[in-house]
């Protein structure tokens, strides 16, 4: 079976993860959860990095740090993952959808004007599969309207978008709005398990980012707790991990971008399917290797998946719209609303073996077995 994600560990994975257990700081007061912070928010370009458990976790935070809260509205693309819809809801926040750009799967930023409303307080901006939503354009808006801007970075990591903010210069996703979040699971670019981090340059965010993520700990009396917060701190040894593995991100983008270009010149004269492509304004760095059936392929991705299935070949599907979501529909969220290019996307898409295990003769094996599952 050749999986979706095979991790490879040949750097300081085990010494650093050694060297918790040695000296015993397992738990989150540990040295490398400081260390992991200073280093992943300085790669990223970002003054503060907060880290926290998980990438839902950190959503939830961004949003809290940004004073979202009950009643407000936080605009987002219908094609995404239920975390970004769930840490609005936990906040008492509304999601409130639009559709994608379907070449690239991120956000229409056309349609946000028009969903914008007196109770809307944020953008948040999903940068999907390495792609870069048009930042300048959402930027461009929030300024118009007074709104924050939230970057989920989760499956960007490294990539970059050419911005005219601030003088026209590549930056690194999750460097431009007021507030980022990012998630270090096992298939991310950079991992630490389970994880994630926030990252602003506003003081005042990670100060709230902190105390959100630490059950908001009274300052003078310990346990006299003004606000309410969430244990959703990240432990020394998911530090230790990420620590080793932000070493080696060079080489991971350089592994990434290679057998992207490797997919792409062995997919290219298959007629039935589309590989990924970017804008000029992204520097992709390719999180995941995804591909869009045509509708005139006659098969949909359930099924291709299916016989790729049969041949030991992982696959993942795209993102199921949130509109759709049976869970969210219970809480009368989005009514009858349509999505058309989320849904298309749904159907006709799916992503190929991506980890950073891969390599040139088993992307042979997958575009051998992607051909006979078309034919049969």
């Amino acid at each position: 079976m050749i999986p979706v994600n095979e991790l490879s560990f040949e750097g300081n994975e085990r010494r650093y993860l050694e060297e918790c257990i040695v000296s015993g700081w397992v738990s989150s007061e540990g040295p490398f959860v400081d260390r992991f912070e200073k280093e992943y928010s300085s790669f990223i370009g970002r003054a503060h990095g907060i880290a926290v458990c998980n990438g839902t976790a950190a959503l939830e935070t961004a949003l809290y740090a940004l004073g979202i809260g009950a009643g407000d509205e936080v605009i987002m693309p219908s094609f995404t993952i239920i975390s970004c819809a769930l840490a609005c809801l936990r906040l008492g926040a509304i999601p409130v959808l639009v559709d994608i750009e379907p070449e690239i799967w991120t956000m229409a930023v056309e349609r946000i004007e028009e969903k914008i409303t007196t109770r809307t307080k944020a953008i948040m901006a999903v940068h999907i599969f390495g792609n870069a939503v048009d930042m300048d354009k959402v930027l461009e808006l929030a300024r118009k309207h007074n709104l924050k801007v939230v970057e989920d970075i989760a499956e960007a990591q490294g990539s970059q978008y050419f911005s005219n903010e601030r003088g026209s210069q590549w930056r690194a996703c999750g460097a431009l709005g007021d507030i980022a979040a990012t998630s270090f699971y096992a298939n991310k670019i950079i991992t630490t398990g389970e994880g994630g981090m926030v990252l602003t340059d506003n003081d005042e965010y990670a100060r709230k980012a902190r105390d959100y993520r630490n059950l908001c700990f009274g300052k003078e009396k310990r346990f006299t707790h003004e606000e309410i917060g969430y244990n959703f701190r990240m432990s020394n040894l998911q530090a230790a991990l990420g620590v080793a593995r932000l070493e080696q991100v060079v080489n991971f983008m350089r592994i990434k971008a290679q057998l992207g270009e490797y997919y792409k010149k062995k997919l290219s004269g298959i007629s039935r399917l589309k590989f990924m492509t970017s804008r000029s304004y992204t520097k992709l760095t390719y999180w995941v290797y995804a591909l869009t059936l045509t509708p005139e392929s006659g098969m949909t991705a359930e099924e291709l998946m299916r016989r790729l299935e049969a041949r030991r070949i992982g696959t993942r599907p795209f993102f199921q719209g949130l509109h759709t979501q049976p869970a969210l529909k219970r809480l009368g969220l989005f009514g009858r609303e349509e999505y058309l290019h989320t849904e298309n996307a749904y159907t006709y898409g799916l992503y190929l073996p991506s980890g950073l295990a891969l390599t040139e003769p088993k992307i042979d094996k997958v575009v051998e077995a992607l051909k006979e599952a078309l034919e049969s």
